[in-house]
C-alpha cells in the first residue's frame, strides 16, 4: 500500500529531487524509510509573488505505512485507495456502428466500441492530420481556404489546433482512462499529474496519428473526405447513413459527433426533423499580450526556468446587463489563429505548442449570449447569429482574410496603444465595434477595468484585441434521452461538443465514451 502526502511546497531554486527529503522532514521520519515515490499532482501558488511556490502531491511507499499513518495527525496525509479501472463491456452480438466525426468524442467512442467487438465505420469530412496541417499552413500563407480541411474540420476536431487543454471539473473514472490512453499513444506522461494538464497542438497531432493506426489495426474502417449528407430510417430506427450524397453505409446505430462548426449537418438535422433546441453560448474577441508581461503580472517575474508560462482566468458579471464576461481558452506562449471555415466569414481562436514558448499569450474575452439575442425562435437561429458577426468581421477586414484588430486602449478609451499580433495570415486595423453587437462591446468595456484591477497591467499599450471569437460552444443541442439516444430518432446517438453536451477535449472524450457504453448496454439488453 502507498501513502499520499499533499501540499508539499518547493521554492525557487529547489529541485524536485529533494521531495523525498522534504517528505521525511514533514513527517519527522528517517529518509531511509521512504522506498519509492512519484508525483501525482503539481500546481502553482502565486498568491505571494514574487515568492511563487510549486505545490506537490506525492505518493510514496515506506516501511510500516500504517504505523506512520497512525502516528501522524496531518490531514494532508492519507492512505492511497486503489482506483477502480474503467470497465469495457464486451458486446454479445454483432453490431454495426457508424460514427460521424473524428474529434475527441468520435475517437473515444470508436476506441471503446471497437474494443467491445463492434463493427465500426468512422467517417470524417476533413483530412488526416498530416494533410490538414499542410492545408492550414497554406491558408495562412495566402492560399484559398479549404472548406473541409481547416482549423475546424479534420482529424482530431477543432482541438487539434488549440492549446490542447485537458482540464475539466468532471469527476469520473473515465477521466483517468482518457489521460492514460493519450499517454499510451505518445502524450507526455506529466499530463497524468499536472494540476492544469495540456498536451499542446504539436504533441496532439502526433498522438492522433498513433490512435488512427491503432484503430485501423483493430478493424475500424476510417474514411476521410466523407461528410454525412443524409440518413435512412427503417421501421422507425436508423438503418444507414448517406455519405457525400451517394454512398450508403448500413448501420445499426449512428453516433453523431460532428463538432460545433458543422453547420450543414445542423441544417440536415433540422430538415430531417431531429429534435433540436437553441442553446446559449458566448461571443467576443481575442486579447493578446506579450508572454513576459503576463508572467510579470502573475509571477512577479518576466521569466523563470522552473515555472511554466503563466495563465489566467477572469470572470465578471455585468450588473447592468446581467451578462457574464469571462476569459476562455487561454493560450500561454501561443498565437492567435484565423480559424475560419466558411467563405466570407472570419473567426479567430488560440493555439499553443506543448512548450508554450512563443513570444505572446492570448485568450478569448467573451460575453454570454442567449436565445433571446438570436432574433428568432428557429432552431438554427444561433447559427445564423454566429454567421452574421463572422461576416461583419470579414467586411471589417476589407473583405479578405485579414482579421480585424484594434489596440485594447483604443477600443477602451478611443486612443492609445500599439497594434501587433501573431495572427496569421495577418491582421488589419479596424473598429471592432462594427464586428459585434453593441451590448457585447459595452459589456467588454465595462469588464476591462475590473480585469485590470485583478491583473495590474492587463489593460495597457501592449495589448491587442482581434476579432471575432464566436465558436466557444455549439449554438444548439441535439436533444437526447437519459440513455443518450435522440428523443426523436431511434438509433441516433448525438454526442460531444457539437451535439451540445461537452466543452473541451476531456469532456467531449468522456461523452463519447458514455455514448459507446450506452450503445453496448442497449445492444446487450436487446
Amino acid at each position: 500500500m502507498a501513502l499520499r502526502l499533499r501540499e508539499i511546497t518547493l521554492r525557487s531554486g529547489e529541485d524536485e529531487s529533494i521531495l523525498p527529503a522534504r517528505i521525511a522532514s514533514i513527517l519527522n521520519c528517517d529518509m531511509g524509510r521512504i522506498l519509492s515515490w512519484k508525483i501525482v499532482r503539481k500546481g502553482i501558488d502565486a498568491r505571494r509573488k514574487p515568492d511563487v511556490l510549486r505545490v506537490y502531491t506525492v505518493e510514496f511507499t515506506c516501511n510500516d505505512e500504517f504505523e506512520l499513518l497512525k502516528n501522524q495527525p496531518l490531514s494532508t496525509l492519507d492512505l492511497v485507495k486503489e482506483k477502480q479501472p474503467f470497465a469495457i463491456t464486451t458486446l454479445e452480438k454483432k453490431t454495426k456502428v457508424l460514427i460521424v466525426g473524428m474529434g475527441p468524442a468520435g475517437l473515444f467512442s470508436a476506441l471503446l466500441l471497437a474494443q467491445s467487438g463492434a463493427q465500426v465505420c468512422l467517417i470524417e469530412r476533413g483530412q488526416p492530420v498530416e494533410q490538414r496541417l499542410k492545408d492550414v499552413q497554406s491558408f495562412w500563407s495566402g492560399e484559398p481556404l479549404k472548406s473541409d480541411s481547416n482549423i475546424q474540420f479534420g482529424e482530431g476536431g477543432a482541438g487539434t489546433f488549440s492549446d490542447g487543454k485537458l482540464t475539466t471539473r468532471l469527476n469520473h473514472p473515465g477521466m483517468n482512462y482518457i489521460l492514460q490512453t493519450l499517454v499510451k499513444y505518445g502524450a507526455p506522461e506529466e499530463i497524468l499529474w499536472q494540476a492544469k494538464p495540456h498536451i499542446g497542438s504539436d504533441r496532439l497531432r502526433a498522438v492522433l496519428i498513433r490512435i488512427r493506426k491503432h484503430l485501423l489495426t483493430v478493424g475500424v474502417e476510417i474514411r476521410f473526405s466523407s461528410c454525412l449528407t443524409d440518413f435512412r430510417m427503417q421501421d422507425g430506427h436508423i438503418s444507414a447513413g448517406i455519405i457525400n450524397d451517394h454512398d450508403l453505409v448500413k448501420c445499426d446505430q449512428l453516433v453523431l459527433a460532428p463538432g460545433h462548426s458543422a453547420r450543414d449537418t445542423y441544417q440536415l438535422l433540422a430538415d430531417k426533423r431531429v429534435l433540436l433546441q437553441q442553446k446559449a453560448f458566448a461571443i467576443g474577441l481575442r486579447v493578446e499580450h506579450p508572454l513576459s508581461l503576463i508572467n510579470q503580472i502573475q509571477y512577479g517575474s518576466g521569466a523563470h526556468s522552473q515555472l511554466p508560462a503563466a495563465d489566467y482566468r477572469l470572470a465578471w458579471n455585468d450588473p447592468g446587463s446581467g451578462r457574464g464576461v469571462y476569459s476562455f481558452c487561454m493560450c500561454p506562449g501561443g498565437q492567435v489563429v484565423n480559424a475560419s471555415s466558411e467563405q466570407g466569414g472570419i473567426v479567430v481562436n488560440g493555439m499553443s505548442d506543448f512548450n508554450r514558448a512563443a513570444k505572446n499569450s492570448n485568450s478569448a474575452l467573451v460575453v454570454s449570449v442567449s436565445p433571446d439575442d438570436f432574433g428568432s425562435d428557429h432552431v438554427l437561429a444561433g447559427v445564423h447569429f454566429q454567421r452574421r458577426w463572422e461576416q461583419a468581421a470579414y467586411r471589417a477586414g476589407e473583405n479578405g482574410w485579414r482579421a480585424p484588430a484594434q489596440p485594447l486602449l483604443e477600443f477602451l478609451t478611443g486612443r492609445g496603444g500599439l497594434l501587433h499580433s501573431s495572427c496569421q495570415p495577418e491582421v488589419i486595423h479596424a473598429d471592432l465595434n462594427t464586428c459585434l453587437p453593441a451590448y457585447v462591446t459595452a459589456s467588454l468595456r465595462n469588464a476591462l477595468p475590473v480585469f485590470n484591477r485583478r491583473m495590474r497591467g492587463f489593460v495597457g499599450p501592449e495589448a491587442t484585441l482581434i476579432g471575432v471569437e464566436t465558436r466557444t460552444s455549439a449554438p444548439l443541442r441535439v436533444m437526447r434521452d437519459f440513455n443518450g439516444e435522440s428523443m426523436s430518432h431511434k438509433g441516433l446517438f448525438p454526442t460531444g461538443e457539437g451535439a451540445g453536451y461537452a466543452g473541451g477535449i476531456m469532456s467531449a472524450a468522456l461523452d463519447g465514451m458514455k455514448t459507446a457504453t450506452a450503445i453496448i448496454t442497449r445492444c446487450n439488453a436487446s
